[in-house]
């Protein structure tokens, strides 16, 4: 992993840990202790589930990045007949790339986090604050907590079947409106549907 994805996991994660602290001025922190180190690794553990969804995030989004770039190459570079089979063998491509990249970005993060995000925990933070820290975490990962988010996946889709529909009368002209708009800035001219052939002229009676 390079600097910068390594940076971005340290950082999105002390970020989220520093939100936790007060808004006042910080003491003193005191040295570390054997308790502050445990704090600090039962803080980790809490966190583990945190740290492998950012670093599947960071192993993604290179090929997220690719299918959405492949996915506007392929209608101009593809024929109409083929694209179904193309978009289908990228997308088991990013796939295997996935399978094979997240493991080892989820192994580098879980192996970094004690020396890099442990170590800020314990040079800035209080036992006191990390004591806080921990409670809040452990009352996220209560039964009923747990089965909040188990079910957040299902509201989710309630909200956007209803929503959709809802919607979907204002927003779809919008929608072609901005197609428009693109399409010109672009100069891209859409093709006027070919008119109706008009019916032939009947022949005249033969007398």
């Amino acid at each position: 992993m390079n600097t910068f994805q390594t940076r971005a996991l340290i950082g999105a994660t002390v970020l989220g840990f520093a939100g936790l602290a007060f808004a006042q001025s910080t003491p003193a922190v005191p040295a570390s202790s054997p308790a502050k180190k445990e704090l600090v690794a039962k803080l980790l553990k809490l966190q583990q589930p945190g740290l492998e969804g950012l670093a599947r995030q960071i192993a993604e989004q290179p090929a997220a990045q690719m299918l959405n770039q492949a996915g506007t190459a392929l209608s101009s570079r593809v024929p109409a007949d083929q694209q179904q089979a193309v978009a289908a063998q990228i997308q088991a491509d990013a796939k295997k790339y996935a399978d094979e990249a997240v493991p080892v970005v989820r192994a580098s993060a879980l192996k970094l986090a004690p020396s890099t995000v442990g170590a800020v925990l314990e040079k800035d933070f209080t036992e006191d604050e990390l004591k806080q820290i921990v409670a809040i975490q452990e009352s996220l990962e209560s039964p009923a907590y747990v089965k909040y988010r188990s079910k957040s996946e299902e509201m989710q889709k309630a909200l956007l079947e209803k929503v959709i529909p809802d919607t979907k009368g204002s927003i779809e002209p919008k929608v072609r409106a901005l197609e428009q708009t693109i399409s010109k800035r672009l100069g891209i001219t859409e093709t006027p549907a070919a008119a109706p052939a008009k019916p032939a002229a009947p022949k005249p009676a033969a007398k």
